[in-house]
């Protein structure tokens, strides 16, 4: 997906506010070193193989899934995917209960243009080695009509399955059926509000929370039993085109991705790991609302100038939206 305006205000807020990397004990950043990964658009912390990290591509690409070795940045496997057709946007991807891979080909760039979109499932393979893989396909629609749409998400106990559209303004959490059919229709209904323009989503190992971000921003939530409750933000690092997240295996860290060639995956404490970090108990600013900025937070280390920054980026995002409507 193509997005001008973000991609060059994120050039400049990176370039002008580079923070240094993540050394804390655990999961830690890391470098996507395959150079056949150049629009690395989701992430998911397999849980049967610690420390490796699953991605794909944006388009253009082909069904393929990328196992990366974040202590290397190495890919140490590549799955092709067969049994279904030719992927269109794939923005996402998940890991549910049984070490089952949920792969979200839900983008829709020209914002409610397809009919439907799909849903790939398929076994984690127990060994790590490049392989085809049969998938099943389902296909998916919306109660109220076609949308663009970056975040799948399945909830690691339940196995449900939920995506979150993509609007500027804010969308919303649609639910699947209890069971997908590969037979029929996949029917998502919207349940809750989400306040961000979201590229992606991502459940704690323990389905208790939920981390949605943007590109300059997020908001971590109470899952709620499916109503998620806002909590606060999120400490959402400065990418270049802020594009995934995944919560680390044990929870402890959320780890964010980019776009580009040779993108960094940051590391940062997940909310719940730094409130238990916090000699109050209260947790620390990535989970307080003071300031009501709309949901959008950045790491500590990366706030200095950012407002003077962030204004290039706001400038930038009207004149797009005044020209789109001329």
């Amino acid at each position: 997906m193509r997005r001008p305006f973000a991609l060059l205000a994120g050039a400049l807020l990176v370039g002008a506010l580079a923070a240094p990397v993540s050394a804390a004990d655990g999961d830690k950043s890391f470098t996507i070193e395959d150079p056949r990964i150049t629009e690395s658009s989701g992430l998911a912390a397999s849980r049967q193989h610690p420390g490796v990290y699953w991605t794909h591509n944006d388009s253009d690409d082909g069904p393929y899934l990328y196992a990366v070795d974040s202590s290397t940045g190495k890919t140490v496997a590549r799955l092709t995917l067969t049994g279904i057709g030719t992927p269109r946007d794939v923005e996402a991807i998940s890991i549910g209960p049984g070490n089952r891979i949920y792969v979200g080909d839900i983008g829709d760039n020209l914002g409610g243009t397809w009919p439907y979109v799909w849903i790939y499932e398929l076994p984690e393979p127990k060994e790590l080695k490049n392989a085809t893989v049969r998938a099943t396909q389902y296909v998916v629609t919306y109660s109220d009509g076609a949308r663009d749409a970056e975040s799948l998400l399945v909830h690691p106990k339940t196995g449900r399955v939920y995506i979150i559209d993509k609007k500027e303004d804010g969308g919303h959490l649609y639910e699947a059926p209890a069971k997908l059919s590969a037979s029929g229709k996949n029917v998502f209904r919207p349940v809750a509000p989400i306040e961000l323009w979201a590229t992606d989503a991502a459940l704690s190992p323990d389905g208790e929370r939920l981390a949605v971000r943007g590109y300059f921003g997020g908001i971590d939530y109470d899952w709620n039993g499916g109503v998620p409750k806002r909590i606060g933000r999120l400490d959402v690092p400065l990418q270049r085109q802020g594009e995934s997240v995944t919560f680390s295996a044990d929870g402890s860290k959320l780890m964010y991705g980019t776009e580009g060639a040779g993108s960094e995956v940051r590391a940062e404490d997940s909310p719940g790991d730094e409130e238990a970090k916090s000699p109050s108990g209260g947790g620390s600013s990535a989970g307080s609302d003071e300031g009501g900025d709309g949901g959008a937070g950045m790491s500590g280390s990366v706030k200095v100038g950012a407002v003077a920054v962030a204004a290039v980026f706001l400038a930038l995002f009207g004149l797009g939206r005044l020209r789109r409507r001329r």
